[in-house]
């Protein structure tokens, strides 16, 4: 497969075939923005939105937030009522979103228990009500993510992603571990090649794309259209942009360095501030972590990160270790 072409999905062209995961507290506008400055052509996602809670809101709620610059763009949702996820669709292109896409996969409690995420793979009458439902609400394309099935003893990704594609969606993304494994083990990519085998619509391919190396693997295994990068990105918004550049060109971009990283973290945590105030330094503590790895003294740094209180103490703190580092070098 040629991955310098574009990507159709319906309607829509993309221009890149490796995409950034929806990711729950973490891909909202200020990640975004960082992950796109690598990766300027990828389809990213906001965080799930609940459909049902969006029809009890007086206003839109933040985590819809999309730049007016902002593309290509999706809005996931989630929900196990179709007349719920229909109307939240329309509310979520009028935001701005060129796709819709429908989590099928979540894995937690939370969301399972409530019948929306992966407990979606268990009542596929529903799952295709709800796609149904969405692609007779909106004109711009539906899209689907979700897992190989509910647990080793209940795969049916195969029926269940022809039964998606038969319902009008128009592009599925596999997250190839079951329910039942959550974010542990290892990704069983040869589900997505029989996914492929059987769809027309484009596959894309989801679980432990953690390098170049492994998105290459991944898409010579399964023979998917694309990749999607979720949490390979945690600390390294440069993952989508890597992958996609060497797809298109061939070439192997140089590793950001420990400072790279660590000036990124700071811009991260300055943002989030100003996006968010007090809330976001709550939320920057986990992404600064997430940051801090892979040199003399990460340890004892991301001990100090998740107690900072202010953004002038998490300024701090990367200031003295990038100043560390640079002796170093």
């Amino acid at each position: 497969m040629n991955f310098t072409t574009p990507l159709t999905i319906g309607s829509l062209q993309l221009h890149s075939r490796v995409f950034q995961s929806p990711l729950s507290g973490v891909t909202d506008l200020v990640f975004r923005r960082l992950v796109r400055r690598y990766a300027p052509d990828s389809m990213m996602y906001t965080e799930m939105v609940q459909a049902s809670s969006l029809r009890h809101l007086k206003e839109i709620p933040r985590i819809m937030d999309i730049d007016a610059n902002e593309r290509p763009i999706s809005i996931q949702l989630f929900d196990c009522r179709p007349d719920f996820l229909g109307e939240a669709a329309q509310i979520a292109v009028q935001q701005g979103a060129q796709t819709i896409d429908i989590n099928m996969g979540c894995p937690v409690n939370k969301i399972t228990k409530n019948g929306g995420g992966s407990s979606l793979l268990r009542d596929p009458d529903t799952a295709v009500a709800i796609v149904t439902a969405v692609v007779n609400a909106v004109n711009i394309p539906v899209t689907v993510k979700t897992r190989i099935g509910w647990s080793d003893d209940e795969i049916n990704i195969l029926d269940f992603a022809q039964r998606m594609q038969d319902a009008g969606a128009q592009m599925l993304t596999v997250h190839a571990r079951t329910r039942a494994q959550g974010y542990n083990g290892t990704a069983n990519w040869d589900w997505i090649r029989r996914v492929k085998a059987v769809l027309s619509i484009p596959v894309i391919a989801n679980g432990d794309i953690f390098s170049v190396e492994s998105a290459v693997a991944c898409l010579q295994q399964t023979g998917a259209d694309g990749v999607m990068c979720s949490r390979g990105t945690l600390g390294y918004p440069f993952l989508v942009g890597e992958i996609d550049h060497f797809l298109k060109t061939g070439e192997l971009l140089p590793p950001p360095s420990s400072i790279d990283r660590l000036e990124c973290a700071k811009e991260h945590l300055q943002n989030l501030y100003l996006y968010k105030g007090e809330r976001g330094i709550l939320q920057a503590r986990k992404h600064l972590t997430w940051y801090a790895k892979g040199f003399s003294g990460a340890s004892e740094l991301r001990t100090h990160l998740q107690e900072i209180k202010n953004v002038a103490a998490g300024v701090d703190l990367l200031d003295r270790q990038i100043e560390l580092l640079a002796q170093l070098v």
